[in-house]
């Protein structure tokens, strides 16, 4: 996968969990999470590379703790309309 992108699970219409999948290669696996400000949790692979960023509480998610998890990781910040299926819920 070579673009980011938000997944969004919801239950009874409520957002139960996210997701922001990173840039990855094939067969790149997560061996370590990092917990970081916003209550995010980032995966990371054998090498080092974040693969992708858990939203934990996507009822009070910040979209500035993303995007400042982002950049932080040599990220380019995500688009407001990128987020908008977490933010209108």
């Amino acid at each position: 996968m070579k673009h980011s992108h938000l997944e969004v699970t919801y239950r009874k219409g409520r957002p139960l969990a996210a997701y922001y999948y990173l840039p990855r290669q094939d067969g790149d696996k997560s061996v370590r999470t990092e917990r970081v400000d916003g209550g995010l949790l980032v995966d990371f692979t054998s090498d080092g590379r974040p693969i992708g960023i858990e939203i934990s509480s996507p009822s009070r998610f910040d979209p500035r703790a993303l995007n400042e998890a982002l950049v932080r990781l040599g990220q380019e910040p995500v688009r407001p309309e990128d987020l908008s299926p977490l933010v209108a819920a």
